[in-house]
């Protein structure tokens, strides 16, 4: 067997750019590959907190994401999430690659989203406003990526936070930091015509009524059907893309809620495959949402673009 590769943190986020992984997606869905044929995840508790298997095959190769979740690792210094991803020859099932899985997750999830919203940015011509909530990796990376992707400049970017004096310089480096629920995050909001949430909350972060018409919305904090970031009026006139149909209806809460509040019909959801792919296409004048929950072939479509370039 060939030597083993080992790609750490650092080749990650040296090897492919945001830009990159958001097109290694699109080319993905470009193909044959159905992401609602993606192999389903499998979660399991263990006494420090629980274990995820998420394999998945695409073309020549296929992968597997091991992640471990110890609750109490915050108590000890550690990152509370910890993986690594396998790499195998689609054929033999040689083990190939082994990439770092924190920073190929913190890589791809914001290029999930931007993947699945590109098709519309281009109603965006002037300098933009952005609202992320939240100021860990996926709410700077996501900010990190939209400044990668879109053709025009970031105008403003707020990071909202529940501490914001536990932000690290890093986010104050990307734009502003605001306190949540204050009246300057309302205004940010009002004014802001991208906005991203990527945080812990289960219950609505924001009211629909501060979102402006036309205003792109990405929403990836929670996998669980009984959380959610957005408040169910603002699906009632929104344009929504998911990743896949089965998936959003088990694990997206943000949706599930929406449809058992009767703000959204599941028959008006688009998948991002669809979208990407500009089998349906998006009026600029309409809010558009795309609700994300992470899946397995999001990670091997990536990987496969970093260990090309590697």
């Amino acid at each position: 067997m060939d030597e083993v590769k080992n790609l750490d943190t650092e080749a990650v986020f040296a090897t492919l750019t945001p830009a990159e992984a958001v097109a290694s997606l699109r080319e993905a869905l470009a193909g044959d590959f159905d992401p609602s044929n993606d192999i389903p995840r499998t979660i399991s508790d263990v006494t420090a907190g629980n274990m995820i298997f998420m394999p998945a095959e695409i073309g020549d190769w296929v992968g597997v994401k091991l992640v471990g979740v110890s609750v109490a690792n915050s108590e000890r210094g550690l990152p509370r999430i910890m993986a690594q991803y396998l790499m195998y020859d689609a054929t033999t099932l040689e083990l190939r690659t082994v990439i770092d899985g924190a920073a190929l997750t913190t890589l791809r999830t914001p290029a999930v989203s931007l993947a699945a919203v590109e098709p519309a940015l281009n109603r965006f011509n002037q300098p933009v406003n952005v609202v992320v909530f939240g100021a860990g990796p996926q709410g700077t990376g996501h900010a990190d990526t939209i400044a990668d992707v879109l053709d025009v400049e970031l105008a403003d970017v707020c990071f909202v936070v529940r501490s914001p004096d536990q932000v690290t310089a890093d986010v104050h480096e990307r734009g502003r930091v605001l306190q949540a629920q204050t009246a300057e995050v309302d205004e940010a909001i009002r004014a802001a015509d991208i906005i991203v949430t990527a945080t812990t909350a289960s219950e609505p972060l924001f009211a629909a009524d501060l979102v402006k018409l036309g205003a792109v919305v990405m929403a990836c904090g929670s996998h669980d059907p009984h959380s959610r970031e957005l408040p169910a009026e603002l699906f009632t006139s929104a344009m929504v893309v998911v990743e896949d149909l089965s998936t959003v209806l088990r694990e997206g809460g943000d949706v599930v809620l929406a449809i058992s509040d009767g703000a959204l019909n599941a028959d008006s959801l688009i998948t991002m495959k669809a979208f990407s792919n500009g089998e349906v296409s998006a009026d600029p004048d309409q809010t558009l949402i795309f609700k994300g929950s992470g899946m397995s072939w999001e990670d091997l479509a990536v990987a496969t673009k970093l260990v090309g370039k590697a």
